[in-house]
Formats: structure tokens, C-alpha cells, sequence
């Protein structure tokens, strides 16, 4: 108990210099690994150490302020972000790229995150966003995020973009500038998409082995998953620069900490001098099996149907962060949290729910970082 008294406290005073300092700025370096080293992370992921909820921010926070949160992602940030979604999927994202190695999965999603934002290495977190001239929603290429998700990605029945609707077990969210501007959203709709793209490869190509995932991050960036020959600068640009940067990012150790590269960067001149997809990659067959959920895992399939925690215990009504119900947020109610999590302040009800930043029903350190993150989107 004095151990975690001590956490707590410890948390509680970085919350007080919220609004005193400057936003840290960390560089492109390497940076020890956030997670638990003890973790079997192939058994058990990483373990989300950032927190990272179903939503980036709370339901109902304002575009500016949910992208300024984004903006503020370090490298580190991103990768472990994206490694939330890996792990929570875990079965069935080994089953559909057919491969057993997690370390290696996690790899292709920086090689992806690379191609598309530079995994926030210049400076833009995963705030970065293109094809939206036109305005909301009305190119198909708009799009956002670590992985660029496009608008296609998310359910939109008013629109003339084809549906894709073939991916059952993950939730389909809805098109919206809510979740479209979510980063941790905008995270699951991106690999939703390359799965969707992965049957695709399978049903109407008819591809096998390597060559689905390589098909599937084609279709990631052009629409379509068709093989076009070895030497198409579709392959060479895009997914088989995806797999030379994964190697490199798997192969000198760069998963966890704050190093990146660029597209077509020297340090993975080697493993784009090779074929990446059959010396490093290739695993086992992918497969369209059905996944069974593991007990006491919530299936895709159920979220689905019932929609995502915070979008069915949000209540619109309440100001979440404001603990101490002065109708505002400020440094104070995060303080005032750490108390009641370090047991020496006790919360009525009222409180205890507008301190439930993630709509989980439960009070604990998620809620506190999450609350510091709202915080600092406002200084």
C-alpha cells in the first residue's frame, strides 16, 4: 500500500506542473522500452503501459482538442498505440496474415506507419492528414492517422464508396469526425482495412502464401488487392518497402523505443536489397477460419453488436474530468483523483463518474492519464 501511495503521489505531482512547464519534446532517439521486460510478449503483448483506451480522448471532446492530443504523440507513442490494437485482436490478425511471430506483426505496422506518417517522426504525432481539400468525407483518399486510414474504411450507408463490410469480428465505426480524427480509432479501422483487403486477396484473386498480405497492403494504399506482376511500381513502392522497413525496424531492435526511419531510408538498404516477404516474413498460410474467442476476452463479433464501451456508457450530460465538480476541468480535479487512488480522498458518485475518463466503470491510473492528456491538449 505504501508503495502504491507513493505512485500515486509521484503521479500526482506531475499533474501540478501540468500547467507550469512546456510540453516535453522528445527527439527521435532511442528510448527504453515502456512495457514490462518480464512480459512473454509473444504469449502476452506488451501490455498497453501508455493506457490507451477504446477512444484516444473521451467521447464528445472537440476535434481541436482530440487532435492536439494526437499531435503530441511521441514515435514511442505511435508504435505502442498501434500495438494496442495487435494485441486485442491478437488471434485473429495472426490467423488473417498468417503469421505466428507477434514481434514480426508488430514490425509490419511500422513499416506501414513509416510509409504513411513516418510513425510521427516529424513532429506531427499522428496528427497527420491528407486528401481533404475537398472537405470532410468527400475524397476517398481522405485520410488520417499512424496508417493514413482513409474514409473508406469506416461505415458511411449515404455514400458512394464501396462498403466494406467483410470484416465481421472487428467493429465497424461509423464515418464521423469524431472517429475519423481518433487516432486509437483511426488505428482499428487501419487494420481492419488490410484485413478487409486480405479476404479480398484470397475470395476474388485467389492469391496464397506471402503473397496475400503483399496483395493486401497494395490494396491498403490503391484500392485494390490484384497481384500485377513482381516488377509493378505499385509492389515496389508501397508493400515491399512496407517489409524491407519492418525488417529493419524487427531486426536492429527498433520496436520499442523512439527510433524511425523514412521510405526508402539507407539503413534498410540491406533488406531491400532481398526479398523480405520470403527471407523474413513467410510464416504459414494465411487463413479466413472462423475465430473463437478466448475465455474472458469480449469477441469482435459482440462489440459489434452491443457498440464499444464508451459509446454505450458516455453520458453527454457530464463533463468528464471535472472530479470536483466546479464545471470545469483544471489540474485540480486530476489532483483530486490521485487522492482517492492513493485512498486518502473519497468520491461520491457523481464524481467517481465524471472521473471515469474511459466509460470503463472502473477508477485507475488510465483515467489519470488520460485526464493529463486533456489537460495538456488545453495549455
Amino acid at each position: 500500500m505504501k508503495i502504491r501511495r507513493k505512485l500515486f503521489a509521484a503521479l500526482c505531482s506531475t499533474v501540478l506542473l501540468l500547467t507550469a512547464l512546456p510540453p516535453l519534446q522528445i527527439t527521435a532517439s532511442a528510448a527504453e522500452i515502456a512495457h514490462d521486460p518480464s512480459r512473454n510478449v509473444q504469449v502476452e503483448g506488451v501490455g498497453n503501459p501508455f493506457n490507451f483506451g477504446e477512444r484516444m480522448a473521451p467521447e464528445g471532446t472537440s476535434i481541436a482538442e482530440l487532435r492536439a492530443i494526437n499531435h503530441k504523440m511521441t514515435v514511442q507513442e505511435c508504435k505502442y498505440a498501434l500495438y494496442k490494437e495487435i494485441d486485442e485482436h491478437w488471434d485473429l490478425i495472426s490467423l488473417r496474415f498468417g503469421q505466428t511471430d507477434r514481434e514480426k506483426v508488430y514490425a509490419l505496422f511500422l513499416g506501414v506507419g513509416t510509409l504513411e506518417s513516418t510513425l510521427g517522426g516529424n513532429g506531427d504525432g499522428a496528427d497527420i492528414e491528407t486528401a481533404f481539400s475537398e472537405g470532410f468525407g468527400v475524397s476517398s483518399a481522405h485520410a488520417y492517422g499512424t496508417l493514413q486510414t482513409a474514409v473508406t474504411a469506416f461505415k458511411d450507408p449515404g455514400t458512394s464508396f464501396m462498403q466494406e463490410e467483410d470484416v465481421p469480428e472487428l467493429e465497424w465505426y461509423d464515418l464521423n469526425e469524431s472517429n475519423f480524427y481518433d487516432a486509437i480509432i483511426s488505428n482499428h479501422m487501419g487494420v481492419r482495412k488490410i484485413i478487409h483487403f486480405i479476404r479480398q486477396a484470397m475470395v476474388d484473386y485467389e492469391l496464397t502464401g506471402w503473397q496475400v498480405v503483399r496483395g493486401a497492403l497494395k490494396g491498403h494504399n490503391t484500392g485494390w488487392a490484384n497481384y500485377t506482376g513482381d516488377n509493378d511500381g505499385y509492389y515496389q513502392n508501397y508493400p515491399d518497402e512496407g517489409a524491407a522497413l519492418a525488417q529493419w525496424y524487427y531486426e536492429e531492435g527498433h520496436l520499442y523505443d523512439n527510433v524511425f526511419t523514412w521510405t526508402k531510408g539507407e539503413v534498410a538498404a540491406k533488406q531491400r536489397a532481398g526479398n523480405p516477404w520470403e527471407d523474413w516474413w513467410y510464416d504459414k498460410e494465411p487463413s479466413l477460419a472462423e475465430v473463437t474467442a478466448q475465455p474472458g476476452q469480449t469477441t469482435e463479433s459482440t462489440s459489434a453488436a452491443t457498440g464499444t464501451t464508451s459509446e454505450s456508457k458516455t453520458n453527454p450530460a457530464v463533463l468528464l474530468g471535472d472530479v470536483n465538480l466546479s464545471n470545469d476541468v483544471t489540474a485540480a480535479d486530476a489532483v483530486l483523483l490521485c487522492k482517492y487512488l492513493a485512498t486518502s480522498e473519497v468520491l461520491t458518485k457523481e464524481q467517481a463518474q465524471r472521473g471515469d475518463m474511459n466509460s470503463d466503470g472502473k477508477l485507475n491510473a488510465a483515467d489519470v492519464t488520460l485526464l493529463k492528456r486533456l489537460l495538456l491538449s488545453k495549455s
